[in-house]
């Protein structure tokens, strides 16, 4: 495969995974009111799904990146939609509100693990002088998917179920996982291998 077209398929699969991570961040606040009933679940229940997605994003976000550097960011990318895959899975099957906000934590992590990597895997994919480009179109599909995640949310539970909020992200995780292992190369932080190497 080209190099260009290693470059396009980076950014393909690092746009939708951040597209996924972000519309799980918000596309749940439209199916708390049938989560509620279906699993007889408490506000503060309801308040913890979603605000255990959001803590666990935010705390984690800078060590997912730190490891990217690290041990390497195609591999923690793919770790980390593995688990945001498994997560989106144990969501779509909770039984109780307690599964529900456990797997909303291992979501977050994921999401802290993928999302740092994708932005670092595009920056390696892209000249300097596209880079600019690439990572705005990478950022605007993030806008796109906040601004359509309440809709999205509102079609799967008027049409399906709310546990199709979750379940939607395996294909998509699937197809993003088999992309990075066969087309993406590896990358890290070459200056933090040093430091370590020099340790």
């Amino acid at each position: 495969m080209s190099a260009k077209s290693r470059t396009m398929w980076t950014f393909a699969i690092t746009s939708v995974a951040v597209f996924m991570a972000t519309l799980d961040n918000l596309v749940v606040t439209t199916a708390l009111p049938v989560i509620r009933e279906d699993l007889h679940a408490t506000i503060q229940s309801l308040e913890w799904t979603v605000n255990a997605y959001t803590l666990t994003f935010a705390v984690l976000l800078l060590t997912g990146a730190a490891l990217g550097d690290r041990f390497g960011r195609r591999r923690m990318f793919v770790l980390g939609t593995i688990a945001f895959a498994g997560a989106s899975l144990l969501c779509g099957l909770a039984p109780t509100p307690v599964v529900l906000i456990a797997a909303r934590i291992l979501q977050g992590a994921g999401a802290a693990l993928l999302t740092p990597g994708s932005l670092a895997m595009i920056q390696g994919a892209f000249r300097p002088a596209d880079r600019p480009k690439a990572i705005g179109a990478w950022s605007g599909l993030a806008a796109i998917a906040a601004a359509v995640g309440p809709f999205v949310g509102g079609i799967l539970v008027e049409y399906a179920s709310w546990r199709w909020i979750f379940l939607i992200n395996l294909p998509m995780a699937a197809i993003t996982i088999w992309i990075a292992v066969r087309w993406v190369p590896e990358s890290q932080d070459r200056a933090h291998c040093g430091r370590a190497r020099a340790r």
